[in-house]
């Protein structure tokens, strides 16, 4: 079995079928599939999901291999290093998901703060006895801070949709930089980490997963933020003790937690699924149309890029 790129899904719109109409031969094979190993030896080019860890093992397995595509920002699940070594290049797609991620987090905002959930099943199930004063209060987000881990564009974006709300941003970035953030709608500062927890009624995750970012949002860490806190994660799942958080739903310490991404996505923490004031999504940050095809279509290009002139 040969195969010059080597994808392990079609993706959104026509830009890998153009991309193996130009570099034949094109081949789709499931992650880890008979078909996909055995096609391996001869690949030029792998395109993977975020969900499709690849190893060095993989790269050995690959000796043809010119370049990686993955159909992410993140290359967290990516050999990055020994990519660099054996001058493989690595293709993600950045700038081009940011709104669509942030529209998102916006949505799990809301969503739990409104009981958006909630308030559906009750219609839905027939037990919905017309309005009442208490009936799914919320808390309000005007005039409280919403702190932003992350001062990338997805974070400035995020930060523009919460001042929109009426919330005051601030933020926190791994690099340790003090002074302000320029959002685009006005400036916020950065602030120590701790420091911008005991402050953020709302806390939206924007960094990536990194060794430094790692278990970032430990027990201690989700502690300090204040009471009735509500925890928006659209970054990645290894950000926060995923356990921790549920402990702190339960007890009535936290508001409320909106999750796009899990820590070893697709298998879910199944104490997520009982856990209360949880708005859980199957990481649909990118998930609009446009997003999906542009991501394509850079993806492609810059496999071409890395593969050199096409055949003849």
């Amino acid at each position: 079995m040969s195969a010059r790129i080597l994808s392990t899904s079609p993706l959104v719109g026509p830009a890998l079928a153009e991309l193996g109409a130009r570099f034949p031969d094109l081949r789709l094979a499931s992650f880890r599939s008979p078909e996909w190993h055995a096609a391996l030896p001869q690949a030029e080019a792998l395109v993977v999901l975020l969900s499709e860890p690849i190893a060095e093992a993989d790269l050995e397995a690959a000796p043809k291999l010119k370049a990686i595509g993955t159909y992410s920002v993140g290359v967290n699940h990516l050999p990055v290093k020994a990519c660099q070594t054996r001058g493989i290049a690595v293709v993600n797609t950045p700038g081009v998901l940011t709104d669509a991620t942030a529209d998102l987090a916006l949505a799990l905002l809301l969503a739990l703060t409104r009981r958006v959930a909630e308030g559906e099943a009750l219609v839905r199930s027939g037990a919905w006895k017309g309005w009442a004063p208490d009936q799914l209060l919320g808390p309000g987000l005007a005039g409280k801070a919403c702190g932003i881990l992350g001062s990338g564009p997805i974070g400035l974006a995020f930060a523009r949709r919460a001042w929109a709300l009426g919330m005051t941003p601030v933020f926190w970035d791994r690099e340790g930089r003090g002074g302000e953030v320029d959002f685009g709608a006005g400036r916020a500062p950065r602030l120590p980490l701790a420091d911008l927890l005991a402050r953020s009624a709302v806390l939206s995750l924007h960094c990536p997963l990194t060794d430094q970012t790692r278990g970032l949002l430990d027990r201690a860490a989700l502690e300090k933020l204040p009471k009735g806190a509500v925890i928006i994660n659209t970054a990645r799942g290894g950000l926060m003790d995923e356990n921790a958080a549920v402990d702190l739903l339960e007890s009535g310490r936290l508001g409320g937690v909106g999750l796009d991404v899990y820590e070893g996505e697709p298998r879910v923490n199944p104490r997520w699924f009982q856990a209360p004031r949880a708005v859980l999504l199957p990481h649909l940050g990118s998930a609009t149309v446009e997003t999906r095809e542009t991501m394509a279509r850079l993806l492609c290009e810059g496999l071409a890029t890395a593969l050199g002139s096409p055949s003849r």
